[in-house]
């Protein structure tokens, strides 16, 4: 028997269970430097795995995605603004496509 709201039951359950416990179960503040920094990459590492398969799949191509990624990466660890990051991103897709679609390629 498959019912729907069985699912989002136990589905809401689970996420409630998961942001309440450790506010419950945490009273007093964290010393461990160990946890502190695990505790404070979460946010961006949870942001990643969200977004880079979306930046792969995003594009008719793989090596236009790529060539993006790489170019945003190189400008984001030299601290380049959010806006100047994704507008070359966009320029790299555009730039790699057309090329492709030039040569014929897609």
């Amino acid at each position: 028997m498959h019912n729907i709201y069985i699912y989002i039951l136990v589905m809401a359950g689970v996420t409630a269970l998961i942001r309440i416990l450790p506010l419950t179960l945490i009273r007093k503040e964290i010393k461990n430097v160990t946890v502190r920094s695990f505790l404070h990459y979460v946010p961006y590492v949870t942001l990643s795995v969200m977004t880079f398969p979306a930046i792969l799949g995003a594009t008719q191509s793989m090596w236009s995605a790529s060539a993006a990624l790489v170019v945003d990466i190189i400008l984001a660890w030299r601290g380049k603004s959010l806006f100047v990051v994704s507008v070359a991103g966009c320029a790299v897709v555009l730039a790699v496509e057309f090329g492709m679609h030039l040569a014929g390629v897609l």
